[in-house]
């Protein structure tokens, strides 16, 4: 469906190792912020996103730089009292229009994480809601919660205690659900 209506892939699909971190007391959690160490390939970054601003899209500062490795990145936030709260996995592959940056395009992103796949749609409102329409999704698919918080939704629906969101076994490929977001990045 991507590629029918102008999509190319921008990176192909790669495992990504992502671990949360928070302080005892969980006082990120609870101000809506996270801490993340992500590890993507060769790839490891240190993300702070800050509080989402309430709307139909989810929109949040983002701060993110490329670190050494995420086993020192870990390290470092661990002994700065930090502590892991939740690690998810999943694989991504990010798709673009290639004349879409001169109309205000945005970035699609195919997420495959072991409780279903998910398309995230990143750019301005009105890309958003016109891929979103050309993509065959209404604005009652747009979903603006993290994973952690659908984690812990697939949970309760299913009586299972959570842990962390990892892969047991294979991945099976399924149509994705919607994902609206606007990120605030300063560069």
């Amino acid at each position: 469906m991507l590629k029918t209506v102008g999509f190319r892939t921008l990176r192909r699909r790669i495992r990504e190792n992502n671990c949360v971190f928070d302080t005892a007391d969980l006082a990120l959690r609870r101000a809506g912020a996270l801490l993340r160490v992500r590890q993507a390939g060769r790839l490891a970054t240190l993300t702070y996103k800050g509080p989402a601003v309430p709307g139909k899209y989810k929109s949040r500062e983002e701060l993110e730089i490329e670190i050494s490795d995420a086993a020192t990145g870990r390290a470092i936030l661990e002994r700065l009292g930090f502590r892991l709260v939740f690690r998810y996995e999943k694989y991504r592959t990010e798709y673009t229009q290639p004349r879409a940056p001169l109309k205000g395009g945005g970035i699609v992103t195919l997420d495959e994480t072991p409780i279903g796949c998910y398309l995230e749609l990143e750019g301005g409102p009105r890309w958003i809601d016109r891929t979103a329409r050309a993509l065959v999704f209404t604005e009652s698919d747009y979903i603006t919660a993290s994973y952690a918080r659908l984690y812990q939704e697939f949970c309760e629906a299913r009586h299972i205690r959570p842990g962390d969101m990892l892969f047991a076994g294979k991945v099976r490929r399924e149509r994705p659900r919607g994902r609206a977001s606007s990120g605030v990045s300063p560069r």
